[in-house]
């Protein structure tokens, strides 16, 4: 009797085995057959037709050369040369003021006029300067010619040349500040005195600023006005430092002004600096503009783009390229089955710069050349895809 159970439970231990390897066996059947259905849907099968109402074309990959885009920002500005802060060599009163703010100057023009009695205390000084000189150089060039005859004495000669030259000095020293005041010494020499300056503009340009009134006094060194020659304006950009390696002088920046962002202007770079903004953290670009700078003035905020050296490398156009998640996609034509229907496959490649409309392919496995490639639609593609590999038909 115990020799029959124990048969009974062997048979029944291998009743189960056989349960357990038939269930095992059905099961990695239908995760083959998972598996295969995945594998059909890796892929995306259009029609003729289908492929016409999406407009999606193929093509092979082309070789182009690209450049990098840059973008930056900035503003316009005017050069040391074509700025000027005119202000009082002398203090005065404000007599007249002959501008405005945002009227055209040409240099030499009279911006205001000063008054004081300072003025005709100077030009009487150089007067009498003038007039000591004169005696003075007579004496001695009449002591001179004594002591070279041997007739006059040597200290009488010295005496006379000393305070020749000091003469000299102090006339030569009244002229130079009448001239900077704009005051003609000859025509004080001619007994003409003004109490009164003409405050004249340094530089053709534009008044931008007023900084005085009629009446009040004008101290030495105050600013009275500021002229700036917008003709002269160059546009002034900010490059951050993962980019500056890439600029280089001559290179063109294509920008607009924000006031008129359907306008697009170019200009050519003449000067890179050589520190970092203290505040921004970028380092600063000057470019000559190319076109006409009528109506624009110093100060505008501007955005451009500058395009760096060409890379001649294999792209695609941007729309045949798909993005999901970390990675990126494009759609190579693959031979189907079924005459009537195209077999697009995704392949994972790795975007480089992007440049007129076209970006730089970088493949992760090696491709023919003649490889066909949905040059558009890519986008769909994936969707379509994605959507086979839910099952949803709808």
């Amino acid at each position: 009797m115990k020799i029959k159970t124990t048969i009974s439970q062997l048979f029944i231990f291998i009743i189960a085995i056989f349960l357990v390897s038939c269930n095992n066996s059905a099961a990695n059947k239908t995760e083959e057959q998972e598996n295969e259905h995945e594998g059909e849907a890796s892929e995306v099968l259009l029609t003729l037709k289908q492929q016409q109402a999406i407009g999606l074309k193929t093509g092979t990959f082309q070789m182009r050369n690209l450049t990098s885009v840059i973008k930056t920002n900035g503003q316009l500005e005017v050069d040391p040369g074509n700025k000027a802060e005119v202000t009082a060599i002398m203090g005065g009163n404000v007599k007249s003021i002959n501008v405005f703010v945002g009227d055209k100057v040409k240099k030499g023009q009279i911006l205001a006029i000063l008054e004081h009695p300072t003025y005709i205390t100077l030009q009487e000084d150089f007067s009498v300067a003038s007039n000591r000189l004169e005696f003075l150089k007579q004496e001695y060039q009449r002591q001179k010619e004594l002591y070279e005859n041997n007739v006059g004495a040597t200290k009488n000669y010295q005496k006379a040349r000393a305070e020749y030259n000091v003469a000299k000095a102090k006339y030569n020293g009244l002229k130079s500040k009448l001239k900077m005041l704009n005051i003609s010494p000859a025509s004080v020499e001619a007994g003409n005195i003004s109490g009164s300056i003409n405050i004249l503009s340094p530089i053709d340009g534009d008044v931008s600023d007023v900084n005085i009134k009629l009446g009040t006094y004008v101290a030495t060194g105050k600013k009275m006005f500021e002229i700036t020659n917008n003709r002269a304006l160059h546009a002034d950009f900010m490059i951050y430092e993962k980019d500056v390696h890439l600029v280089k002088k001559g290179q063109t920046i294509h920008f607009t002004v924000a006031n008129n962002s359907g306008k697009e202007y170019t200009s050519k770079v003449f000067a890179i600096e050589k520190r970092f903004d203290p505040v921004s953290k970028a380092v600063h670009i000057h470019s000559k503009i190319n076109e006409d700078t009528e109506g624009l003035i110093q100060g505008m905020y501007i955005s451009g783009h500058l395009h760096t050296d060409k890379k001649y490398t294999r792209t695609l156009p941007n729309d045949a390229i798909v993005t999901e998640g970390t990675k990126s996609f494009i759609f190579i034509v693959e031979h189907s089955n079924n005459p009537e229907e195209t077999a697009f496959k995704p392949v994972e490649v790795i975007p480089g710069i992007k440049d007129d409309g076209y970006t730089e392919i970088k493949l992760l496995d090696t491709l023919p050349d003649n490889t066909m490639v949905a040059l558009n639609s890519a986008y769909y593609l994936l969707a379509d895809m994605q959507k086979s590999e839910t099952g949803d038909d709808d």
